[in-house]
């Protein structure tokens, strides 16, 4: 599959998206990009912005397996990874999967469950497989994690930490939508809610794509960029933790996918850019007191791609 057929596939997909979520268009091809990379994707945002809709219309627009998990304080690691139970008309123990055997799985509000609960994702996430009572279960593919977050009401809550932000390969922020966005809504609810998306690409033309971003063409100058992006996030003044060696593949995987869905079997700058806004900022670790000036990732993004000279084609 080359760049123009995964373009096209793109273009199909985030149009089916479109049909239910408007004015997120770059964000939904984020999200397309990070499927198409194998990674996970955490959606922030405060209530009714549409994270759980992006999450549920990207599924939609696939032949995937769906699968929606509210996270609370009192859900258990089994009720994600499944376990072991006994069989009474078979007199056997028998494997009872949990919802994590699925394409697309939504961790809804992850960051109200419990520490113990959330670990139970990581070695899904990592390794693509789950243990169960000792024994190994391979997940389908592809598989992917889209986990949700509200910003605000924090209380009774468990951040994620550092090392568990770092498995999410993209942070994708969503705001309020503008205003001729949100009259484009209004008139268009019946619309919605009538959910007029189908289905236009399959797990194989996903997994056909996935393998194709591999011969996406990365020349030196490019490479040599996103190195000096990800050492110079460890010099800035207020940043404790900079972005790590697991960062730049991020960048680097990001920067391929990107430059796929856009037509070209070579990446540019401006494809490192655009993905380093969506992998950096979360693996950015401020000091107490650059957070209190008012320091985010963000802003340290913003300014590493300011300040880093950019390489001439």
């Amino acid at each position: 599959m080359n760049a123009g057929v995964i373009a096209k596939l793109g273009r199909l997909i985030v149009g089916e998206v479109g049909k239910v979520v408007y004015g997120l268009d770059e964000e939904v091809t984020v999200l397309v990009a990070a499927l198409l990379v194998e990674g996970h994707v955490l959606l922030e945002g405060v209530p009714g912005v549409a994270k759980t809709t992006i999450a549920r219309a990207l599924a939609a627009s696939l032949e995937l397996g769906f699968k929606r998990v509210q996270f609370t304080p009192d859900l258990l690691p089994s009720d994600i990874i499944g376990t072991v139970v006994f069989d009474q008309g078979s007199g056997e123990f028998r494997v009872k999967k949990g919802p994590i055997f699925t394409n697309i799985l939504l961790a809804d509000e992850i960051n109200r469950a419990s520490p113990r609960t959330q670990s139970a994702l990581l070695e899904a996430m990592q390794e693509r497989q789950v243990t169960i009572e000792g024994a190994t279960y391979r997940l389908p593919e592809p598989f992917m994690v889209i986990a949700t977050q509200n910003p605000i009401e924090l209380e009774g809550t468990f951040p994620l930490p550092e090392a568990q932000l770092d498995r999410f390969l993209v942070r994708i922020r969503i705001g309020y939508p503008s205003k001729e966005v949100m009259r484009r809504i209004l008139r268009d609810v019946k619309r919605i809610m009538n959910w007029p998306i189908r289905a236009v690409a399959t797990a194989k033309d996903i997994l056909e794509a996935r393998n194709s971003i591999w011969s996406i063409e990365v020349k030196d100058p490019v490479i040599d960029y996103i190195i000096e992006l990800v050492e110079a996030s460890r010099r800035v003044e207020g940043v404790r933790l900079g972005a790590s060696p697991r960062a730049a593949i991020a960048l680097l995987q990001l920067s391929r996918a990107l430059a796929a869905l856009d037509g070209r079997n070579y990446v540019i700058p401006d494809d490192v850019k655009t993905a380093a806004r969506y992998t950096l900022p979360h693996r950015i670790v401020l000091t107490p007191e650059a957070e209190a000036e008012g320091v985010t990732g963000e802003s340290v993004v913003e300014r590493l791609l300011q300040e880093v000279p950019v390489p001439i084609p």
